[in-house]
């Protein structure tokens, strides 16, 4: 494992960490904590140290399991967690700073933790980047000894951009895979000159490009893939990137193509976001302990050279780019 700096938090973390959007249960289906901790350990014993979670996964059960483990091991485990996505409505106005230190508080309890390593306002709506008000409280619950660094979870590079202003913002986490590349064009020079690090999420494409799908494949009545494609629950951006899914299998088999002897597509995937070095680590998620081993499995992949690097992104520009790159 290869550690990376995570901005002016000062963390060295594992470049490849893990996401729990799904550990415990695959999206939708009820938490399962066996399944969890088997997650975890497979995790920690691969070397990697940084864990996000949130307090909406598992309805607080996510941040609990991590809670437990991070007590249960003797390593140095960085935890990430998220508030803001409890409230509904959803929406600026309710974001209020009483409300979200009784969020903070309460994820300190759940995890049974002093103090969060990270927490991160959850993608919240673009009028709340304009409210220093939101951001001040996080000094206070900072001085009170509660968090020890301010992060933010967007959904766009405007927010991104806006959010690190705050000097307080030491983290951004951002969609960017091969399918979503704008933040590579302004945002992670502008993070990098203000030492702001980059958690990446999403990075394939709700799996996508791990090149295993088909037109044929299926998905539970539970899971986001099956539900969210037109962002009926939450951002469209979420979901296969915000890509429509036959064309993000068109673009995936010109990928193959390009990999024919790499039946799983990943470790290229992931490969091409670790050669930005703007980038702190990825976070892909894991509902069973083996998809933590095929994540890492990016880490033996060759580095990619200039043209393969260059062939990817030309099949991002002829299936991709006109349809997503300015949305987000």
């Amino acid at each position: 494992m290869k550690y990376r700096k995570l901005g002016k938090t000062g963390f060295d973390i594992s470049e490849i960490s893990l996401g729990t959007w799904q550990v415990g249960g695959k999206w939708g289906d009820d938490f399962n904590h066996q399944t969890a901790e088997a997650i975890l350990n497979s995790a920690i014993d691969s070397g990697i140290n940084f864990i996000d979670t949130a307090d909406v996964y598992g309805d607080g059960e996510s941040e609990k399991a991590v809670g437990k483990f991070v007590k249960s091991r003797s390593e140095r485990i960085f935890v990430a967690t998220k508030c803001g996505r409890q409230l509904n409505p959803h929406v600026n106005e309710a974001y209020q700073p009483a409300v979200l230190r009784k969020f903070v508080e309460n994820s300190l309890k759940n995890m049974g933790l002093e103090t969060l390593d990270l927490i991160q306002l959850h993608c919240p709506p673009t009028e709340v980047y304009y409210r220093p008000e939101i951001f001040e409280l996080f000094d206070r619950l900072k001085e009170e000894g509660k968090i020890l660094n301010l992060g933010i979870s967007v959904e766009k590079v405007e927010e991104a951009l806006k959010g690190i202003e705050y000097d307080n913002v030491t983290s951004v986490q951002i969609i960017f895979n091969v399918f979503r590349q704008r933040p590579a064009e302004l945002f992670f020079e502008q993070a990098k000159k203000k030492n702001v690090g980059i958690i990446v999420r999403v990075p394939l494409a709700s799996g996508l490009l791990t090149g295993k799908f088909s037109k044929q494949s299926t998905f539970t009545a539970g899971d986001h893939r099956n539900f969210n494609r037109n962002g009926e629950m939450f951002d469209k951006g979420e979901t296969f990137s915000g890509i429509d899914y036959e064309t993000g299998l068109n673009a995936v088999e010109e990928l193959k193509a390009l990999f024919p002897n790499q039946e799983n597509l990943a470790p290229v995937a992931l490969q091409w976001i670790l050669q930005h070095e703007a980038v702190s680590t990825i976070i892909p998620g894991a509902s069973r302990p083996e998809q933590v081993s095929a994540n890492l499995d990016a880490l033996n992949f060759p580095a990619l050279t200039q043209q393969q690097t260059a062939d990817i992104n030309a099949v991002y520009e002829k299936y991709i780019k006109k349809s997503v790159h300015q949305l987000w």
